[in-house]
C-alpha cells in the first residue's frame, strides 16, 4: 500500500502502550510497556503483517512518564488530543483513555472527521453509545468497537462444537474468568471512571455469548460481589436463558485462589472441557444412550446408581478442535472497513445490544431477581 492508513493513539497507559508497540512495529504484537523492538509476528500462516497497510502516526497521554516512555521507543508524541486531531494525516483514532472518557473523546475525533477504534467497553451506557452512532452516519465515519475476544482460539474451539452439534445438542454452556489479585489499583477500581469488573470483563464474556448463539436472550440474571472493592463489583456471575432453552452461565471472578476450567460445554451426548488459555482440554462423546444397567457406588453415606460413573465402552474421548487464524483479523478488517473495502465483523449495533445486555445485569443485580429481555 502506497499511502499507509495513519492511526493515532489516546492514551498510553496499559491497553494503549500494547497498542503502541503492536502498531509501531507492524506486527501487531501487543505488549504491555514493553519494547518496540521485542514485538514480533504471532507464530501463524495467516496472520496479517499490520505493517504493510497501517502505521502509527504517534500517541498522546496526559501522564508525563507515559509520554517519556514512547519517545523512548521512537514514537512521536502529540502535545495534546487537540494536536492529534488536528492532524490531517491522521486517518483515525484509537481510543485507550479510562471508560469514561470515551463518549466526549469519540464525538471530538468525528467531528475533526476520524474514524474510531475504540477500546471496550465503547460507552459507559447504551444511550450515549446510541448518540456516537448518530454522530458518525451524520460525519460518514467508522465506528470500530475493538471487542476482540471472538478471535480467541478457545472461543473457536467452543463455538465450533456448539454451531457443529459435535457433541449433540448443546443445552449448557458455562465460560469462568478467574483471578485471585482483586481489582487492579488504578482507575479501575473507581466508579465515576467505568471501572468494575462487568465493564472489564464482562463486555467481553456477554459478547462472546451473543455472537456466538443466535438466538433472543429470554431471562437475565446477574449478581454482582464487592469482596475486596466496596466501589466496584469485583465478582459478576451472569445466568443466561435463550429461547430454545440453552442456557449460558458466565463467571468473572478476582478473588477465587483455585481455578476452575475456562469453558464447559454440556450436550446431549457428550462434554467438552477447556482448562485454559492455551486450550488444554478434552471431549467426551457417548456411543450410546442403551447401557442402563450398572453397579451403585458409594454416594457419601448411601448408595447411588444415578452417579455411578459410566463404563468406558460406552465413551469416547477425542481431541479438541485447534485452529490457525488471523491474529490481526480486527485491526485488519477495521482499516479495510474504514476505506470501504470489507464489510465491519464487529458493528456499532453488535456493541449496542452488548451495552443493554449489560445495563439488564445491573438492574438484576440490583433488584435480585431475574429480567425478561428479548
Amino acid at each position: 500500500m502506497e499511502n499507509k492508513f495513519r492511526i493515532g493513539i489516546a492514551g498510553c497507559g496499559g491497553m494503549g502502550s500494547g497498542h503502541a508497540i503492536a502498531l509501531k512495529s507492524g506486527t501487531g504484537d501487543t505488549v504491555y510497556n514493553g519494547n518496540v523492538a521485542d514485538a514480533k509476528m504471532p507464530d501463524s500462516a495467516m496472520t496479517t503483517r499490520i505493517g504493510d497497510m497501517m502505521e502509527l502516526s504517534g500517541v498522546t497521554d496526559i501522564d508525563q512518564s507515559r509520554r517519556d516512555w514512547a519517545r523512548e521507543q521512537g514514537i512521536f508524541v502529540y502535545e495534546d488530543y487537540a494536536a492529534m486531531l488536528s492532524d490531517e494525516s491522521v486517518d483515525a483514532v484509537l481510543i485507550a483513555t479510562p471508560n469514561h472518557l470515551h463518549k466526549s473523546m469519540a464525538m471530538e475525533a468525528l467531528r475533526a472527521g476520524k474514524h474510531i477504534l475504540c477500546e471496550k467497553p465503547v460507552m459507559m451506557c447504551s444511550a450515549d453509545l446510541a448518540e456516537v452512532m448518530k454522530e458518525a452516519e451524520a460525519a460518514g465515519r467508522v465506528f470500530y468497537p475493538r471487542q476482540n475476544r471472538e478471535w480467541d482460539e478457545d472461543y473457536l474451539i467452543i463455538r465450533k462444537i456448539y454451531q457443529e452439534n459435535l457433541l449433540g445438542r448443546t443445552f449448557e454452556i458455562r465460560c469462568r474468568i478467574m483471578g485471585a489479585r482483586g481489582i487492579p489499583g488504578d482507575w479501575r477500581s473507581r466508579r465515576e471512571c467505568g471501572g468494575g469488573m462487568m465493564y472489564d470483563w464482562g463486555v467481553h464474556v456477554i459478547d462472546r455469548t451473543v455472537k456466538m448463539i443466535p438466538e433472543r436472550l429470554r431471562r437475565i440474571y446477574c449478581d454482582l460481589k464487592y469482596i475486596t472493592n466496596r466501589e466496584c463489583d469485583d465478582n459478576v456471575f451472569i445466568h443466561f436463558t435463550f429461547e430454545s432453552g440453552l442456557t449460558v452461565r458466565l463467571e468473572v471472578d478476582t478473588c477465587h485462589f483455585i481455578r476452575l476450567p475456562l469453558w464447559n460445554l454440556y450436550a446431549d451426548h457428550g462434554t467438552a472441557e477447556i482448562d485454559s488459555w492455551n486450550c488444554d482440554g478434552r471431549m467426551v462423546r457417548l456411543s450410546s444412550w442403551e447401557d442402563k444397567d450398572t453397579v451403585p457406588v458409594m454416594a457419601g453415606s448411601g448408595l447411588s446408581k444415578t452417579m455411578a460413573p459410566r463404563g468406558r465402552e460406552t465413551l469416547k474421548e477425542l481431541p479438541l478442535p485447534r485452529f490457525d487464524f488471523d491474529r490481526n483479523a480486527l485491526y485488519r478488517n477495521f482499516v479495510e472497513t474504514c476505506l470501504g473495502t470489507a464489510q465491519q465483523t464487529v458493528t456499532a449495533d453488535h456493541a449496542l445490544r452488548v451495552l443493554r445486555i449489560m445495563e439488564t445485569c445491573f438492574r438484576s443485580a440490583r433488584e435480585g431477581r431475574v429480567i425478561e429481555f428479548e
